[in-house]
């Protein structure tokens, strides 16, 4: 008997399905961006264990990699901008969004002492933005450069991508006039006196949705209860960002590993201070509101008229409420 037992056990366990819900950790695929803090603040104060949900989580440095692990299925559910998911759908990966995690964290900024005032200024100059085809690039290209500047994305000036976390220093060293890039490095750079905010996303269309968490066809039909779960969870960490701002920006400061700078004042910047510059740009919202779904919306036609997408969809077409609306009325 002892011999046969492990052949029998494996045998059960090979019987069994592999995906059932619980049987692994939910892979949680997230961009590692200040805007997702909720993910930081829910492992550093136990809420995934508090809902008895058993995680993975997998930081990534942008959106499109992301895209690329989901469709490999080695990730069960991302935090995520909202772009990638309707170019997922336009190429055939069944995926939805499911909640929102957050609104605003872009800006264009330029040097300090530079000539560049207003977005118009940018006709002619050299701009940094990140991955072509991205969902920072659809806004850029769309919104910021087209309707806010008034100017050809292709025509008007010389766009380059390059790494966020480069920009600073290209910026510092004139290799760019200015830059499209989000938090903390706007933060980083105008707390430094070395960079000034020329267009605030946020400010123009206050509210603006912009990481989601959404998860493919094959997680949203064999672990729905863990959805569920995740989705309390997300919704308790917004919670815990809204009332209490100065231990979840010191949570923030120290799970991205962020460090003090120098003003150019002299003075030192404590790390905390830049998630709290930060704050003035973004926020955190779990709700999908019909504005968000308008601008989900405006952010599809706008790949469309880039050629980034071969057709239009619906944005109620990416979008499953019943999942929030299950997490809300089992609290």
């Amino acid at each position: 008997m002892k011999r046969i037992l492990p052949a029998v056990l494996l045998a059960l366990a090979a019987a069994l399905p592999a995906h059932a819900e619980g049987t692994h950790p939910l892979r949680i695929g997230w961009v590692q961006s200040m805007a997702n803090a909720p993910v930081l603040i829910a492992e550093e104060k136990g809420y995934f264990r508090d809902e008895g949900l058993n995680v993975e989580l997998k930081g990534f440095g942008d959106g499109p990699v992301i895209q690329q692990a989901v469709a490999a299925g080695e990730i069960d559910v991302a935090y995520i901008g909202a772009p990638p998911v309707y170019q997922w759908a336009a190429r055939g990966l069944d995926a939805k969004i499911i909640a929102k995690v957050n609104y605003g964290q872009a800006a264009v900024i330029v040097k300090a002492d530079g000539p560049i005032q207003v977005p118009s200024d940018l006709k002619g100059k050299r701009l940094a933005g990140v991955s072509r085809g991205s969902g920072m690039d659809v806004l850029l290209r769309g919104y910021v450069l087209k309707e806010a500047a008034g100017l050809s994305p292709d025509a008007d000036l010389t766009l380059s991508q390059m790494p966020v976390g480069n920009m600073n220093a290209a910026l510092d060293t004139g290799v760019i006039d200015a830059a499209f890039s989000w938090e903390p490095f706007i933060s980083q750079s105008v707390l430094r006196g070395a960079g000034r905010v020329v267009f605030d996303v946020n400010s123009a269309l206050f509210g603006y949705p912009w990481y989601v968490i959404a998860a493919p066809a094959k997680t949203l039909k064999e672990r729905p209860d863990d959805l569920v779960k995740l989705l309390r969870v997300n919704s308790k960490a917004i919670a815990f960002l809204h009332e209490h701002p100065e231990e979840a920006d010191r949570i923030i400061a120290r799970s991205l590993k962020l460090e003090s700078l120098k003003a150019a004042n002299g003075s030192v910047v404590a790390p905390e201070a830049i998630v709290a510059e930060a704050r003035k740009r973004l926020g955190w919202s779990a709700k999908i509101e019909p504005s968000d779904r308008a601008f989900i919306q405006r952010l599809i036609d706008y790949s469309v008229a880039l050629g980034f997408l071969d057709k239009r969809l619906n944005v109620d077409e990416i979008i499953d409420d019943s999942f929030a609306a299950k997490a809300t009325a089992q609290r």
